[in-house]
């Protein structure tokens, strides 16, 4: 970072694992910045502003009810714009995760144009180079090098939280609010501004399918008056930056080693399940997660790191209810505070399930400390307990990854 350098981007992420990815987007592009895990004060949020190109505030706003999306949101993008950035952005995934019940990025458009401002919200959900697609208005998601319209996409047509019916988007997020939702072709960007800003639409669903139409976007955003709100993907982090590139200093592609790796997994993707099968081939201890007998686990993963072998621990054995995903997340975190001084370098697998872990952790804010392919980064947890403090995270969404990720992660060096 530049010594002129200030705030330019603020952003709120709806998941923590896309959180991650927003940060990771701008640094490629040479962006300094800082995730804080929830809302912080005002005097440590105003100081990484003065600090930063890019500050994020990680919630877990997709898993939300949307009658509890305000109480979330609302407070994050206040404080967000009190800092002035000309950007800010509300992360979405880049498969559009939400329903009119659950998510709703519908809520969210009508929330972020009360406090930014009244304007048409450009939305990019592609990813390019994250096999994320929309053409025409129509989203596509890959799956295994396959590329599926979204409602035909395995994992996501199959959802357990918010399966995917439609694939036009613009129809998609019509069904979560009463606002008009419109859609901009690729093959009018050569007056994107023009047409962003003269929509009649509340919201306008954008096009990508190369890295040229995210940089496209990009320019645009960034060339509306501001406070710009933003609704995207790390496609759009990534548009927003290849536009006004940074100077700061490229991320490695590791750290020093630190022995056996510790995996707490609430994902059941697919491609989760490849992984946690190749960790096993590895010679990784692959158990249920229990939830009768915590000190028995926890025994069970000492003794096991304690010899030099890593652990999985699934969530497939998991009881059902409405409050599965707190229950993962209380068990992931006990065991992951009992064995900190055994490991220092910890997976949690599954969006929902990364932002409830990391705050039962008492993680305070994240920083990217390496980056070992594509998508995938290690964290480095800041916090006030001491076995936390200075933790290697991974936060993995359910389908980011090579099957081989997690022995990977665990062999990793500087």
């Amino acid at each position: 970072m530049s010594e002129s350098a200030a705030l330019r981007v603020g952003y709120y992420g709806d998941d923590f694992t896309g959180s991650v990815d927003v940060l990771l987007q701008f640094a490629r592009h040479g962006w300094t910045g800082r995730l804080f895990v929830g809302l912080p004060d005002d005097a440590e949020l105003r100081a990484a502003a003065a600090e930063h190109d890019v500050v994020g505030i990680a919630g877990i706003a997709r898993s939300l009810p949307t009658d509890r999306i305000d109480e979330e949101l609302r407070p994050a993008l206040e404080a967000l714009r009190a800092l002035g950035p000309q950007i800010i952005q509300y992360k979405a995934c880049s498969t559009a995760d939400s329903s009119p019940t659950i998510g709703s990025i519908g809520r969210v458009i009508e929330i972020g144009r009360e406090i930014i401002g009244a304007r048409p919200v450009p939305m990019l959900f592609a990813q390019p180079d994250f096999g994320r697609f929309t053409v025409f208005g129509h989203h596509f998601a890959a799956e295994n090098g396959i590329v599926h319209r979204l409602d035909r996409q395995p994992t996501m047509s199959s959802h357990p939280s918010t399966p995917m019916g439609e694939s036009d988007l613009a129809r998609h997020l019509a069904e979560q609010t009463t606002l008009p939702i419109g859609a901009i072709s690729r093959l009018h960007y050569d007056d994107l501004v023009t047409r962003l800003v003269s929509s009649p639409a509340a919201a306008v669903v954008l096009d990508a399918v190369d890295n040229a139409d995210a940089a496209a976007v990009g320019r645009a955003v960034l060339a509306i008056d501001s406070p710009v709100f933003a609704i995207g993907s790390g496609g759009l982090s990534w548009g927003i930056g290849a536009a006004e590139p940074g100077d700061a200093v490229a991320l490695p592609a590791g750290t020093p080693a630190h022995g056996p790796v510790l995996a707490v997994s609430g994902s059941r993707s697919a491609q989760t399940r490849r992984q946690i099968e190749h960790a096993a081939a590895a010679g990784w201890l692959v158990a249920p997660l229990d939830f009768t007998d915590a000190p028995a686990q926890i025994a069970l993963v000492r003794e096991t790191l304690a010899h030099g072998r890593s652990v999985v621990l699934t969530s497939d054995d998991a009881p059902g209810g409405p409050d599965t995903l707190e229950r993962i997340a209380v068990a992931g975190a006990d065991v992951i505070n009992a064995v900190t001084d055994l490991t220092r370098r910890i997976i949690v697998a599954g969006g929902d399930t990364s932002g409830r872990v990391t705050r039962m952790l008492g993680v305070s804010s994240l920083a990217i400390v390496a980056n070992p392919v594509s998508n995938v980064v290690l964290l480095r947890a800041a916090s006030d307990a001491t076995g936390i403090d200075g933790l290697e995270l991974l936060l993995k969404g359910g389908q980011v990854g090579a099957d081989d990720l997690f022995e990977n992660v665990r062999a990793l060096d500087a």
